[in-house]
């Protein structure tokens, strides 16, 4: 479980919460029903209209996914990477090939695979950002899902409020009451829209941003820890310049962990 997200969602909620408890609004003239339709469903058949429809079907899983926690472990991976240089220089790259059917990585055992194949290096680079390229772009397509709805929602709230200002226009002249009621649901839907935008939309784009990054600096290291493989780089080498992927504090993590194996 991710301790951020599941914290950060729930203290916004509290925060709307308790600014309306202490405004001294009630339930009722918070909850509008028709604000929630014109607002939620407006946007999400916005979001619908624009992307494809496996991408929406992907959505709930990718709202799920800022939840759990991520298996990065940049740390665990360079380890792994200077055991394997530690391998090859010593018996040579063909005997990687017993490694990696061990690897769970997807894109580690396909450079792997491929420098054991004798893959000019060039190639295994030029394969391999391909690849993360890729990657990148999926992510990114994903993403669009929730920056859409980021957009939709404060747009289909403007809409709602515009819907309310006709409403109350009409009653111009007539009940002072109904008028102030119509100005309050008119404003109520501009207010779904920002939440929905602000808890929902823009925090989960961001999250999954931050994701991408991680992943591609881990990946990162890998491609450029296979091709020092391939090189026959001293493992020692290997290790410094794969921690400079690295923030200081886990470059120091990464030097005691080395110093007590």
């Amino acid at each position: 479980m991710d301790i951020a997200s599941l914290g950060g969602t729930i203290l916004a909620v509290v925060a709307v919460v308790f600014g309306v408890i202490m405004t001294g609004l009630t339930a009722g003239q918070i909850i509008d029903i028709p604000s929630v339709f014109i607002t939620l469903f407006g946007s999400l058949s916005a979001v619908v209209i624009s992307n494809p429809i496996d991408r929406t079907k992907r959505a709930w899983s990718l709202y799920r996914m800022i939840f759990s926690q991520t298996s990065y472990d940049s740390l665990k991976k360079i380890q792994e990477i200077v055991s394997f240089s530690e391998k090859a220089r010593r018996d040579g790259l063909l005997a990687l090939e017993d490694d990696m059917d061990k690897l769970d990585d997807p894109f580690m055992r396909k450079a792997l695979q491929l420098i054991v194949d004798g893959t000019d290096p060039d190639v295994v680079r030029n394969v391999m950002e391909i690849d993360l390229s890729a990657m990148e772009s999926r992510h990114g397509e994903n993403r669009d899902w929730f920056a859409v709805l980021g957009d939709m929602g404060p747009a289909f709230g403007m809409i709602g409020t515009l819907i309310g200002l006709v409403g109350m226009l009409g009653n111009m002249g007539g009940d002072s009451a109904a008028i102030g009621r119509g100005m309050a649901a008119a404003l109520i839907t501009t207010l779904y829209g920002s939440l929905l935008a602000n808890i929902v939309a823009i925090p989960v784009v961001n999250k999954l941003k931050a994701r991408t990054s991680e992943e591609v600096v881990v990946k990162s290291i890998m491609l450029e820890g296979a091709l020092s493989i391939q090189a026959g780089e001293n493992p020692r080498i290997v290790e410094e310049k794969l921690s400079s992927y690295l923030d200081p504090k886990k470059r120091v993590e990464l030097k005691q962990q080395q110093d007590e194996d």
